[in-house]
């Protein structure tokens, strides 16, 4: 086991425009999942499960939640080495620059890395959703003396143009790569998988931008001020010069690249035996623990639903859809297709049966179909709510159409009968 010889580098992502407005007032990996994470719990999730303990989150655009999130749910003990630290962007004597790119990033933060003992970096993505076990990772690195290695996935054809792809030789030693080849080069570009894999059509080798590095050569490689990325320049500049091994992982993995991918993962969690397995001792995610109630739930169809604690749901139909921590949804209201985020805190009785103000949740006898409902939000009654792929792209300040989906902006408000 070699968890003690590495620290974790988390990549928070840039200003996280594709996941516009999820990301209008906080980062890419502060973006609540499955009614009752975040998306940062992922990778932190399996660095512990993993018992990789050193973790730096970096991040330089609306960190104050990600802060906040990170402060309140990672306590180790006073006794061990563990920790999860945030790096946003800082002026230094030596820099003024926001970070350029995602090796950028790691440069202008390699003095606090070289604060710790460590012998491999392990570089992640704060944008994605899988399970895996980095030792595994770590153990194919050290055992065939690779000085780089990257985690890949084999993905379909039409998938292939927008990943890195690359080829191995037969000791999976990485020869050639391109990065988001156009669809006409891919014939080129298949590579040896498994038997499984062939059988569903997913003969190209994608990285999955997760990376291990040993110390020196990470060190000697970020003293290249031109290089900015991992993906588009230190990867392909490395391939001839360095050991790099491909690690194969054929478990899900799913890049939160943009609303619509957000929403299908979110989505798929309401599946009979879902992709992602949040029902695992051996995987947990972890987050953060709240005091909250069991959720109540009366008069409410459920069928393929995924309820976090603390709700009160009076809805008459709750189908396909994820409802977050402390929601609340009137009588005779039907949800569908619907990822609901929840609330922050709980109003009392009071600001609930107000005759002036429409409280937090939704009210009553509503239709809310392919929408993404942010936290905090009050959707009055007789609200109707029905987009599906024809629906032409739009921005309101309380919502914005993409992609066939509905976002429902942070603490909006959608006045009684508003039908969209």
């Amino acid at each position: 086991m070699y968890h003690d010889s590495v620290i974790s580098i988390i990549l928070g992502g840039g200003q996280g425009s594709r996941l516009y407005p999820l990301t209008a007032t906080r980062s890419k990996p502060a973006v609540p999942i499955a009614g009752k994470y975040r998306l940062v719990d992922i990778p932190i999730s399996n660095c512990i499960n993993s018992e990789i303990k050193r973790m730096f989150v970096l991040t330089q655009f609306n960190s104050a939640s990600l802060n906040k999130h990170i402060k309140n749910t990672y306590h180790f003990s006073f006794f061990s080495q563990a920790f999860v630290d945030v790096l946003a962007a800082e002026q230094t004597m030596t820099s003024s620059n926001w970070f350029q790119g995602t090796a950028d990033a790691v440069r202008q933060n390699m003095h606090h890395f070289l604060n710790h003992e460590f012998e491999y970096a392990l570089i992640l993505s704060g944008d994605q959703l899988y399970q895996m076990d980095f030792n595994k990772m770590l153990d194919a690195h050290v055992a065939s003396n690779a000085e780089i290695t990257i985690a890949t996935l084999p993905v379909v054809e039409r998938e292939a143009t927008s990943f890195g792809i690359l080829k191995t030789d037969e000791n999976s030693f990485i020869t050639s790569f391109i990065e988001k080849p156009e669809a006409s080069l891919l014939p080129d570009w298949t590579s040896e998988v498994s038997d499984e894999m062939k059988a569903q059509g997913r003969n190209h080798l994608a990285s999955m931008g997760i990376y291990i590095f040993n110390r020196q050569l990470l060190i000697d490689l970020m003293e290249n001020p031109d290089t900015n990325d991992f993906g588009k320049e230190i990867i392909p500049q490395s391939i001839n010069k360095h050991r790099t091994l491909s690690y194969p992982f054929e478990g899900y993995w799913t890049d939160i690249g943009n609303v619509d991918s957000f929403f299908e993962a979110n989505l798929g969690l309401t599946d009979d035996i879902p992709a992602f397995d949040l029902f695992n001792n051996k995987k947990r995610i972890y987050t953060r623990a709240r005091m909250l109630p069991t959720t109540k739930i009366s008069g409410t169809t459920l069928n393929r639903a995924v309820i976090a604690e603390g709700c009160i749901i009076n809805a008459a139909k709750i189908e396909h859809s994820v409802i977050g921590i402390r929601a609340r949804i009137g009588h005779d209201s039907t949800i569908v297709n619907t990822y609901m985020m929840g609330s922050d805190i709980y109003q009392t009785l009071a600001e609930v049966t107000s005759q002036t103000t429409i409280p937090m949740g939704i009210g009553k006898r509503c239709f809310i179909k392919n929408a993404i409902i942010d936290k905090n939000c009050c959707i009055g009654n007789d609200v109707r709510i029905n987009v599906d792929e024809n629906s032409k792209d739009a921005e309101t300040d309380t919502y914005v159409i993409k992609e066939g989906i509905i976002v429902i902006k942070k603490g909006a408000t959608i006045p009684h009968g508003t039908v969209i």
